[in-house]
Parts: structure tokens; C-alpha cells; sequence
């Protein structure tokens, strides 16, 4: 009988992972212009604009919002109105973001500490690398805030215990 080697393998991390990641930045607001055009939308630049101030330039929720909309499965007023909450269009995309921060609580400390800012601020090096590496938080030199607005509201209810 031989005994076979078995390599140690990180289970929360793909054996493909190889080569240089490319990260896709937020949308500008003339790419959002673009995007809501080609989802045959007639938006005034207000309607643009209320888009951006809810959800950013987040590849992800931009598209998906447009699509709910251009199929009409609901409108910009619905999707202003219910996105931060459990009712709305995210709430499968921000649960599992809301496990993950209520399992590690330095990490929940640090993102409660960016919600309730309204400016940049200093957090911890490893908080603020996690925090990005989820995608919740950009930096600005070497302060942190929250990506979007939807994550402030969305995570400023569930997380104020």
C-alpha cells in the first residue's frame, strides 16, 4: 500500500486563479448616459443623475437596475424607493455581504464607522483592505468611504445594533 501526497489546498480560492486581475472601476457619468441609452431609456440628466447618487458607477447594480427597468419590471421612483431595503431589487447581492460583517465584528466595527461618516475616514490597514477587497469601500488617499450610497443606507439599518 503507498501513500499518496495530497497538496494542501485553499478552499476559498480557485486552483485557476493565475495571471494579472484586472479591476473594472466604477462608471463615469457619461458612460451611465451611454448605458441608459443603449437600454432604450429617455432619462433627463436629473434621472441620470438620481441614478449615480443611489448606486454610483457599480458595474453590477448598474446593470441590473437598467435592465429592471428597460423591461419594466419596475421604475427609477420604485427602485430609489426600495433599493436599500429588503424589499428591493439587491437584497440577494447585499445579504451576503451583511453575513460576512455581522461573523467578524472588527470588520462590522470598521464598516459601521465608514457608514456613519459622511466624510473619508482613517481605519485600521487590515479593516480597510477587507472591507475593499468586498467591494464596500474605495479609498480616497488614505482614508476610506463607503462605495455607494446604497450600501451606506442599506448597511446604516441593519447594522446600528
Amino acid at each position: 500500500m503507498t501513500e499518496e501526497g495530497y497538496v494542501s489546498l485553499n478552499v476559498n480560492q480557485s486552483p485557476f486563479n493565475v495571471g494579472l486581475p484586472i479591476e473594472i472601476g466604477e462608471f463615469n457619468v457619461t458612460q451611465i448616459k451611454e448605458l441608459v441609452q443603449r437600454h432604450k431609456l429617455n432619462w433627463s440628466d436629473t434621472e441620470v443623475g438620481q441614478l449615480k447618487e443611489m448606486i454610483d458607477g457599480h458595474p453590477y447594480l448598474l446593470r441590473t437596475a437598467l435592465y429592471q427597468i428597460a423591461t419594466g419590471n419596475l421604475t427609477l421612483k420604485q427602485l430609489l424607493k426600495v433599493a436599500p431595503t429588503d424589499e428591493g431589487l439587491f437584497r440577494g447581492f447585499l445579504h451576503p455581504y451583511l453575513s460576512l460583517l455581522e461573523e467578524d465584528k472588527l470588520l462590522k466595527a470598521a464598516m459601521k464607522k465608514v457608514i456613519e461618516s459622511d466624510i473619508p475616514v482613517q481605519l485600521d490597514y487590515t479593516q480597510s483592505f477587507k472591507l475593499r477587497s468586498l467591494g464596500l469601500i474605495k479609498f480616497k488617499e488614505n482614508k476610506v468611504q463607503c462605495l455607494c450610497n446604497l450600501y451606506r443606507l442599506y448597511f446604516r439599518e441593519r447594522l446600528s445594533e
